[in-house]
């Protein structure tokens, strides 16, 4: 029987995303294979997270795709963002704590893409007078990230309701970063 990637990374990305420190024998119970399977298609722990982080990567992409970035204000391509930023969230929170993905030489360069993608449009948002120019646009990537995980985290625990999950995170990031007269 083939074993399904893509099912067993979903699993393990459900799980991760509420329990991040689930053992493998925990992600191959969920993804319903044997552990030894799961060793087949992932030699570690640490073979999968980057399997996780590809998939992370590549779903924001999609998101960032059909946000549509350059449309309208950059108020409204933000809250669009977050909107679609949003079925990713939890395993954008559970790779955010992975800090061997952002150490040293073997970083994944879709980071950067993806970093350069949302500072473009805070850079845009600045020039074009709707957010403050004191706050770089690294750091209001940076901010957006973190509220995302925050926001995710909350929502997993059970602290804030998944309808506020976008209202709360753009209502925040905006109300910090929106220029004032």
């Amino acid at each position: 029987m083939a074993v399904d990637r893509d099912h067993v990374l979903r699993c393990a990305a459900a799980l991760l995303t509420r329990k991040s420190t689930a053992t493998m024998d925990e992600v191959a119970r969920a993804a319903g294979i044997s552990r030894a399977t799961l060793h087949r298609q992932f030699a570690g722990r640490d073979a999968l997270v980057r399997a996780l982080e590809a998939l992370c990567i590549e779903e924001c992409e999609a998101a960032l795709d059909a946000t549509r970035l350059d449309e309208g204000t950059a108020q409204e391509a933000l809250r669009r963002l977050v909107k679609e930023l949003e079925r990713v969230a939890g395993l954008l929170a559970f790779l955010y704590t992975e800090n061997q993905l952002f150490e040293g030489e073997g970083q994944n360069e879709g980071w950067a893409r993806l970093d350069a993608r949302m500072a473009a449009l805070f850079r845009r948002g600045q020039e074009g007078g709707e957010f403050r120019i004191d706050l770089s646009p690294a750091w209001l990537t940076e901010a957006l990230y973190g509220l995302m995980a925050s926001g995710a985290w909350a929502v997993t625990e059970g602290r804030v309701a998944a309808k506020d999950f976008h209202y709360m995170i753009v209502e925040l990031l905006l109300g910090g970063a929106l220029r004032r007269e």
